[in-house]
Order: structure tokens, then sequence, then C-alpha cells
């Protein structure tokens, strides 16, 4: 298997184990995001040191500039987290799912202007169908919600594809993913720890479960991702962390009774034909490509 496909296959396990994540935040009830926040992180600390200490992994980087882009990916992978978090405790689920699906745009815009990764007409025109196929799928209304939540939203979003892009150069200058896991959920439990510190409410044997279980989605879910990146451009595949929506409905029906409309079917289809049509392209090229050589 070659490093794309390779990087397609983590991306969309990404995907699954992140819809997972979503689906135990909600099932933990109403707590305070930054309490949710450290938790899922709290966990994801852990098994990231973990696989660490079995592959015999150091703490640190191999560059300066590698660690100033490993804080800038911690950084912005702690505000999109909050952001997100925040959003989806105070606007309906659908505002709070689309602002969260801006981070692939973003991350293709970070890869264009600091990576010098090339964007084609191709890849601006699927991933602009991908986006339709989303609007399809959640349905947005911005016209009562709270302007200030959507802006943080908003925000997170962008935070997460400069977060990814960071993603993208450590993977490409040496850097390990487990230790890019381990680095980003220490830097996030500490920021959030005052907020636990000051605000802590009391959690039920249930919430600590879900909680638990978002942790244990988010590591898989940062695992896959930061290989994915680690392995192929973001316009290549960034596309394919679209197939979460897919999946989140798939799990909302099965745990929640949440059942889609006709337009989310339709969404559903424009989505998967994006994804389809990017493989087949990027399958072609390469087969043109060795052929050449």
């Amino acid at each position: 298997m070659n490093k794309r496909n390779k990087a397609i296959l983590l991306i969309i396990l990404s995907a699954f184990s992140f819809a997972f994540m979503f689906a135990f935040v909600r099932l933990s009830g109403d707590l305070p995001t930054m309490q949710k926040v450290f938790f899922r992180n709290f966990v994801a600390l852990f098994f990231a040191l973990g696989v660490m200490k079995k592959k015999h992994i150091r703490f640190g980087c191999k560059t300066k500039m590698n660690s100033f882009v490993l804080f800038i990916r911690a950084l912005g992978g702690s505000l999109g987290m909050i952001g997100n978090f925040y959003a989806i405790d105070v606007l309906v689920l659908s505002d709070a799912s689309i602002l969260n699906k801006m981070s692939p745009f973003f991350c293709v815009l970070f890869s264009f202007i600091f990576l010098r990764e090339k964007l084609k007409l191709f890849n601006i025109l699927t991933i602009a169908g991908a986006f339709a196929g989303a609007l399809f799928v959640i349905k947005p209304t911005f016209a009562n919600a709270d302007l200030f939540a959507s802006v943080v939203g908003f925000l997170g979003g962008m935070s997460a594809g400069l977060a990814y892009t960071c993603v993208r150069y450590l993977g490409q200058h040496g850097e390990k993913g487990p230790m890019i896991v381990a680095y980003f959920s220490l830097f996030s439990c500490l920021i959030t720890l005052p907020w636990l510190i000051f605000d802590f409410h009391p959690m039920s044997w249930w919430q600590v479960l879900c909680l638990l279980g978002a942790g244990l989605g988010a590591a898989g879910g940062q695992f896959s991702i930061t290989a994915a990146y680690s392995n192929a451009p973001a316009r290549e595949i960034s596309i394919f962390d679209y197939t979460q929506i897919i999946f989140t409905a798939t799990l909302g029906f099965m745990m929640f009774g949440d059942k889609p409309d006709l337009w989310s079917l339709l969404g559903y289809i424009i989505i998967i034909s994006m994804a389809l049509i990017v493989f087949m392209y990027s399958n072609k090229k390469n087969h043109e490509q060795a052929k050449e050589t």
C-alpha cells in the first residue's frame, strides 16, 4: 500500500474514532466544556505515553523549528477543541458540526500558504462539492444562533485546520506521531486544569465512563489523523474527513434514534461521490507517473 492510500484509510479511521468521541461527549450530559476537554485529553495523554514507552520514543523535538511548530500545533488543536465543544454546548448540533467541518478547508489553505503545497482547480472543486454535500446533511441555520458562540465555533474550525497543517510539517521533518499526540494532550490538560480546579462539577459513574470513552475515541482519532497527514498532502486526503458526517449520522440513529431525511441522504451521496472522484483521480495520476518512471 502506498503512502497516499494508507493516509486515506487512516483519515477515515480517524473520522470513525472522532464520531464515537462526539457520541460519548453527548452521552456525558450537562458538564462544563473545559471539564469535558480536560478528561478527553487526560485519557489520550496516558494512551500516548504508553505507546511512546513501548516504542522507545523520546519526548522532544529534533530541531528548534520543530519545537515551535509543535507548540503551534498544540495551541491550535486546543483552541479548536475548546471552540468545537463550546459550540456543541451552546448552538444547535447542526451549526456546531458545520463550523467544525471548516477545518479541512483551512488545512488545505494553510498547507498552501505555509508548506507551499500546490493547490489545483480540481482540489478546489472537489472540496467545494464535499462542503455542499455537508450543507445538505446538516442544513445549518444561523438566523437565531448566538453570535459569540458561532464566532467561537468558526475560529475553532480554523484553529484545528492550522493544527493539522502543523502535523503535516512535523511528520515531514521526522517527528513521531505518538510524541505529537502526547504533547498536544498534555498541553490541553494544562491549559484547562485551572477551570477544572475552580469550577469542577461532580460526575456520576456513567458520566465518568462516557468521558473515558470519549478520551479513547479521541486517542484513536488523534493517532490516525496524525499518521494520515504525515503520509500525504492535505489536498489529497482532507476530503475524506467528511466521512465523519456519515459515521456520526449512523451512530446518531443507532444510539439516539436520529433519522436522516432525504436532504441528508442526498448529502451522503454527494460526499461519497466527491471522495471517490478524488480517489480515482489520484490513482490515475500515480499510475501515469509510475509509467513515466
